[in-house]
């Protein structure tokens, strides 16, 4: 199972060193939704074609889109960047917006092989929202610690 905890920290630095900990960014020091198999390259860059109506081109080549911060030799576990666009997307998206995108994201064939319906995509939509709105009330950004 793929373990993808999506957090807020300050700066890349401070987000890299959640390694330094085994199991991923703590509660105690991190504002962190815990996700399974929603991995924060192609679902998260789809998810962002979804809520900004670009192209998955387009989204995987805006700054920080999936970029890998911690080192590609890292054994288990890794910490990637989640695009300001995004952020900025889930951080204002409606419900309405994101209900509507829910069922549009649970049909890409990554979510659809981990058995992601509509309902259960709308309820990350809303998790994710909502840290996206805490990160940027506080001018934090969004990480992702996957671990395989």
């Amino acid at each position: 199972m793929v373990m993808c905890d999506y957090f807020s920290a300050a700066d890349d630095d401070t987000a890299v060193r959640v390694l330094d900990e085994p199991g991923g960014p703590e509660s105690s020091m991190f504002d962190v939704v815990s996700l399974k198999g929603i991995d924060p390259v192609i679902a998260m860059v789809q998810l962002e074609a979804i809520l900004t109506g670009c192209s998955y081109d387009e989204a995987s080549e805006r700054p920080r889109a999936g970029q890998l911060l911690s080192s590609p030799e890292a054994e288990g576990a890794f910490v990637v960047s989640v695009s300001d666009t995004l952020q900025e997307a889930l951080a204002s998206a409606e419900h309405s917006l994101l209900a509507g995108a829910a069922g549009v994201w649970a049909d890409i064939e990554e979510l659809r092989e981990w058995g992601i319906t509509a309902d259960t995509a709308l309820e990350v939509l809303l998790l994710l929202s909502g840290l996206a709105g805490r990160a940027r009330s506080t001018g934090l950004r969004l990480f992702c610690w996957w671990a395989l």
